[in-house]
Protein backbone atom coordinates (compact mmCIF):
# COMPACT_ATOMS: atom_id res chain seq x y z
CA UNK A 1 0.00 0.00 0.00
CA UNK A 2 2.86 2.39 0.85
CA UNK A 3 4.31 1.89 -2.63
CA UNK A 4 1.06 2.72 -4.43
CA UNK A 5 0.19 5.69 -2.22
CA UNK A 6 3.65 7.17 -2.67
CA UNK A 7 3.44 6.83 -6.47
CA UNK A 8 -0.02 8.41 -6.67
CA UNK A 9 0.93 11.26 -4.35
CA UNK A 10 4.12 12.03 -6.25
CA UNK A 11 2.35 11.98 -9.62
CA UNK A 12 0.34 15.03 -8.55
CA UNK A 13 2.98 16.65 -6.33
CA UNK A 14 5.92 16.81 -8.73
CA UNK A 15 6.32 20.39 -9.98
CA UNK A 16 5.48 20.06 -13.68
CA UNK A 17 2.44 17.85 -13.10
CA UNK A 18 1.27 20.19 -10.34
CA UNK A 19 1.62 23.16 -12.70
CA UNK A 20 -0.43 21.35 -15.35
CA UNK A 21 -3.10 20.56 -12.75
CA UNK A 22 -3.23 24.19 -11.63
CA UNK A 23 -3.53 25.41 -15.22
CA UNK A 24 -6.29 22.90 -15.92
CA UNK A 25 -8.22 24.05 -12.84
CA UNK A 26 -7.60 27.66 -13.84
CA UNK A 27 -8.90 27.17 -17.37
CA UNK A 28 -12.04 25.44 -16.10
CA UNK A 29 -12.55 28.19 -13.53
CA UNK A 30 -12.12 30.84 -16.24
CA UNK A 31 -14.71 29.18 -18.46
CA UNK A 32 -17.10 29.15 -15.50
CA UNK A 33 -16.49 32.84 -14.81
CA UNK A 34 -14.52 32.26 -11.60
CA UNK A 35 -11.91 34.91 -12.31
CA UNK A 36 -10.38 34.89 -8.82
CA UNK A 37 -9.75 31.14 -8.94
CA UNK A 38 -8.33 31.48 -12.44
CA UNK A 39 -5.92 34.23 -11.39
CA UNK A 40 -4.84 32.36 -8.25
CA UNK A 41 -4.05 29.16 -10.14
CA UNK A 42 -2.21 31.02 -12.90
CA UNK A 43 -0.15 33.00 -10.38
CA UNK A 44 0.89 29.95 -8.38
CA UNK A 45 1.75 28.02 -11.57
CA UNK A 46 3.88 30.92 -12.83
CA UNK A 47 5.63 31.25 -9.47
CA UNK A 48 6.51 27.53 -9.43
CA UNK A 49 7.95 27.73 -12.94
CA UNK A 50 9.95 30.90 -12.27
CA UNK A 51 11.44 29.52 -9.05
CA UNK A 52 12.09 26.11 -10.55
CA UNK A 53 13.59 27.23 -13.86
CA UNK A 54 15.23 30.60 -13.26
CA UNK A 55 16.60 30.32 -9.72
CA UNK A 56 19.02 28.08 -7.83
CA UNK A 57 16.20 26.59 -5.74
CA UNK A 58 16.95 23.12 -7.07
CA UNK A 59 20.62 23.31 -6.11
CA UNK A 60 19.70 24.61 -2.66
CA UNK A 61 17.42 21.59 -2.15
CA UNK A 62 20.01 19.14 -3.44
CA UNK A 63 23.26 20.36 -1.87
CA UNK A 64 22.48 19.41 1.77
CA UNK A 65 21.51 15.93 0.58
CA UNK A 66 24.64 15.53 -1.54
CA UNK A 67 26.93 16.79 1.21
CA UNK A 68 25.49 14.58 3.94
CA UNK A 69 27.69 11.55 3.24
CA UNK A 70 31.23 11.94 1.95
CA UNK A 71 33.06 9.29 -0.03
CA UNK A 72 35.65 7.61 2.24
CA UNK A 73 39.17 6.52 1.43
CA UNK A 74 39.02 3.32 -0.64
CA UNK A 75 39.12 0.27 1.67
CA UNK A 76 41.96 -2.21 1.25
CA UNK A 77 39.50 -5.01 0.54
CA UNK A 78 35.73 -5.43 0.34
CA UNK A 79 33.25 -8.27 0.23
CA UNK A 80 31.04 -6.64 -2.33
CA UNK A 81 29.44 -3.66 -4.05
CA UNK A 82 25.73 -2.87 -4.02
CA UNK A 83 24.41 -0.54 -6.70
CA UNK A 84 20.84 0.68 -6.49
CA UNK A 85 18.73 0.83 -9.62
CA UNK A 86 17.61 4.02 -11.28
CA UNK A 87 20.31 4.41 -13.91
CA UNK A 88 18.76 2.83 -16.99
CA UNK A 89 16.01 3.74 -19.47
CA UNK A 90 13.88 0.72 -18.71
CA UNK A 91 11.22 1.14 -21.40
CA UNK A 92 13.79 1.74 -24.15
CA UNK A 93 15.95 -1.18 -23.08
CA UNK A 94 12.95 -3.50 -22.94
CA UNK A 95 12.06 -2.59 -26.51
CA UNK A 96 15.55 -2.40 -28.01
CA UNK A 97 17.55 -4.78 -25.87
CA UNK A 98 20.39 -2.38 -25.13
CA UNK A 99 21.67 -0.66 -22.03
CA UNK A 100 20.73 2.98 -22.48
CA UNK A 101 21.61 5.06 -19.43
CA UNK A 102 19.59 7.95 -18.02
CA UNK A 103 20.83 10.87 -15.92
CA UNK A 104 21.51 8.49 -13.02
CA UNK A 105 23.73 6.24 -15.12
CA UNK A 106 26.85 7.30 -13.21
CA UNK A 107 25.84 4.70 -10.62
CA UNK A 108 26.70 1.90 -13.04
CA UNK A 109 29.80 3.56 -14.46
CA UNK A 110 31.14 3.93 -10.91
CA UNK A 111 30.18 0.34 -10.13
CA UNK A 112 32.16 -0.92 -13.11
CA UNK A 113 35.19 1.10 -11.95
CA UNK A 114 34.92 -0.32 -8.43
CA UNK A 115 34.49 -3.84 -9.78
CA UNK A 116 37.78 -3.47 -11.69
CA UNK A 117 39.48 -2.08 -8.57
CA UNK A 118 38.22 -4.96 -6.42
CA UNK A 119 38.29 -8.00 -8.73
CA UNK A 120 37.27 -10.46 -6.01
CA UNK A 121 34.21 -8.52 -4.83
CA UNK A 122 30.65 -9.55 -5.56
CA UNK A 123 28.51 -6.99 -7.38
CA UNK A 124 24.87 -6.77 -6.29
CA UNK A 125 22.51 -4.95 -8.64
CA UNK A 126 19.27 -4.11 -6.83
CA UNK A 127 16.37 -2.77 -8.83
CA UNK A 128 13.21 -4.00 -10.52
CA UNK A 129 10.59 -2.03 -12.39
CA UNK A 130 9.40 0.65 -9.96
CA UNK A 131 6.74 2.14 -12.23
CA UNK A 132 3.01 1.64 -11.73
CA UNK A 133 2.05 2.31 -15.35
CA UNK A 134 5.09 2.07 -17.63
CA UNK A 135 6.26 -1.29 -18.89
CA UNK A 136 10.03 -1.37 -18.57
CA UNK A 137 12.97 -3.63 -17.90
CA UNK A 138 14.28 -3.59 -14.34
CA UNK A 139 17.83 -2.35 -13.84
CA UNK A 140 18.96 -5.71 -12.49
CA UNK A 141 17.85 -7.30 -15.78
CA UNK A 142 19.63 -4.69 -17.92
CA UNK A 143 22.83 -4.29 -15.88
CA UNK A 144 24.53 -7.58 -16.84
CA UNK A 145 24.67 -6.52 -20.50
CA UNK A 146 26.46 -3.29 -19.61
CA UNK A 147 28.69 -4.60 -16.84
CA UNK A 148 29.83 -7.61 -18.84
CA UNK A 149 30.64 -5.32 -21.78
CA UNK A 150 32.77 -3.27 -19.36
CA UNK A 151 34.69 -6.32 -18.22
CA UNK A 152 32.80 -7.50 -15.13
CA UNK A 153 32.40 -11.27 -15.18
CA UNK A 154 28.84 -12.56 -15.06
CA UNK A 155 29.69 -14.96 -12.23
CA UNK A 156 30.37 -12.02 -9.90
CA UNK A 157 26.91 -10.52 -10.35
CA UNK A 158 24.10 -10.99 -7.83
CA UNK A 159 20.85 -9.77 -9.38
CA UNK A 160 17.92 -8.57 -7.27
CA UNK A 161 15.11 -7.67 -9.66
CA UNK A 162 12.06 -7.64 -7.37
CA UNK A 163 12.49 -4.34 -5.53
CA UNK A 164 10.33 -1.35 -6.46
CA UNK A 165 11.70 1.22 -4.01
CA UNK A 166 14.66 1.83 -1.73
CA UNK A 167 13.06 0.07 1.24
CA UNK A 168 12.79 -3.11 -0.82
CA UNK A 169 16.34 -2.60 -2.17
CA UNK A 170 17.66 -2.90 1.37
CA UNK A 171 15.45 -5.76 2.50
CA UNK A 172 15.87 -7.94 -0.58
CA UNK A 173 19.61 -7.30 -0.93
CA UNK A 174 20.18 -8.44 2.64
CA UNK A 175 18.18 -11.60 2.01
CA UNK A 176 20.25 -12.40 -1.07
CA UNK A 177 23.77 -11.92 0.28
CA UNK A 178 23.37 -12.69 4.01
CA UNK A 179 26.18 -10.25 4.97
CA UNK A 180 28.55 -11.12 7.80
CA UNK A 181 29.37 -8.51 10.49
CA UNK A 182 33.05 -8.38 9.54
CA UNK A 183 32.38 -7.82 5.83
CA UNK A 184 32.74 -4.46 4.10
CA UNK A 185 30.11 -3.65 1.50
CA UNK A 186 30.11 -0.47 -0.58
CA UNK A 187 26.74 1.11 -1.33
CA UNK A 188 26.67 2.96 -4.66
CA UNK A 189 23.84 5.36 -5.40
CA UNK A 190 23.30 9.00 -6.31
CA UNK A 191 24.68 11.39 -3.69
CA UNK A 192 21.31 13.06 -3.15
CA UNK A 193 19.76 9.64 -2.50
CA UNK A 194 22.41 8.47 -0.06
CA UNK A 195 20.86 9.69 3.25
CA UNK A 196 17.64 7.74 2.73
CA UNK A 197 19.50 4.72 1.35
CA UNK A 198 21.95 4.52 4.24
CA UNK A 199 19.15 4.85 6.80
CA UNK A 200 17.14 2.06 5.19
CA UNK A 201 20.10 -0.32 4.96
CA UNK A 202 20.98 0.37 8.59
CA UNK A 203 17.35 -0.22 9.59
CA UNK A 204 17.44 -3.53 7.72
CA UNK A 205 20.54 -4.55 9.67
CA UNK A 206 22.82 -4.43 6.66
CA UNK A 207 25.95 -2.42 7.48
CA UNK A 208 27.26 -0.67 4.36
CA UNK A 209 29.83 1.98 3.52
CA UNK A 210 28.50 4.92 1.48
CA UNK A 211 30.02 5.47 -1.94
CA UNK A 212 28.09 8.43 -3.39
CA UNK A 213 28.22 9.29 -7.07
CA UNK A 214 26.07 11.09 -9.66
CA UNK A 215 26.43 14.56 -8.13
CA UNK A 216 24.03 17.15 -9.59
CA UNK A 217 25.46 20.29 -7.94
CA UNK A 218 28.86 21.82 -7.30
CA UNK A 219 27.84 22.70 -3.74
CA UNK A 220 28.78 26.32 -4.39
CA UNK A 221 25.68 27.63 -6.17
CA UNK A 222 24.15 29.55 -3.24
CA UNK A 223 21.17 31.84 -3.78
CA UNK A 224 21.01 33.13 -7.31
CA UNK A 225 19.19 33.36 -10.62
CA UNK A 226 20.00 31.74 -13.96
CA UNK A 227 22.57 29.53 -12.18
CA UNK A 228 21.97 26.56 -14.52
CA UNK A 229 20.15 25.66 -17.71
CA UNK A 230 16.38 25.47 -17.45
CA UNK A 231 16.03 21.70 -17.81
CA UNK A 232 18.67 20.88 -15.17
CA UNK A 233 17.20 23.47 -12.80
CA UNK A 234 13.67 22.09 -12.87
CA UNK A 235 15.00 18.54 -12.69
CA UNK A 236 16.97 19.39 -9.55
CA UNK A 237 13.87 20.92 -7.97
CA UNK A 238 11.93 17.77 -8.81
CA UNK A 239 14.60 15.40 -7.47
CA UNK A 240 15.19 17.51 -4.37
CA UNK A 241 11.50 17.73 -3.53
CA UNK A 242 11.02 14.01 -4.06
CA UNK A 243 13.94 13.13 -1.81
CA UNK A 244 12.95 15.48 1.03
CA UNK A 245 9.33 14.28 0.86
CA UNK A 246 10.58 10.69 0.76
CA UNK A 247 12.69 11.23 3.88
CA UNK A 248 9.73 12.73 5.72
CA UNK A 249 7.35 9.96 4.63
CA UNK A 250 9.76 7.19 5.56
CA UNK A 251 10.41 8.78 8.95
CA UNK A 252 6.71 9.29 9.72
CA UNK A 253 5.98 5.70 8.69
CA UNK A 254 8.75 4.38 10.96
CA UNK A 255 10.89 3.01 8.14
CA UNK A 256 13.82 5.23 9.14
CA UNK A 257 14.71 6.63 12.56
CA UNK A 258 15.61 10.23 11.67
CA UNK A 259 14.07 12.75 9.25
CA UNK A 260 17.55 13.67 7.95
CA UNK A 261 19.89 10.73 8.58
CA UNK A 262 23.63 11.31 8.64
CA UNK A 263 26.89 9.63 9.63
CA UNK A 264 26.60 10.81 13.24
CA UNK A 265 23.15 9.31 13.70
CA UNK A 266 24.12 5.65 13.64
Amino acid sequence: MFFYLSKIFWFFAQPLNFVILLLFIGVVAGLLGRRRVFMSCATVALLILVLGVWTSLGAMLMTPLEDRYQRPEPPAAIAGIIVLGGGFEGAINLARGGYELNSGGDRFVETAILARRYPEAKVVVSGGNGSMVLDGEGDADTAPRLLEALGVERGRLVLENRSRNTYENAEFSKQLVAPQPQDTWLLVTSAFHMPRSMALFEKAGFKVTPWPTDYRTSGEEGVGVFADNAIDSIQNVTLGMREWIGLLAYWLSGRIDEPFPGPSDG
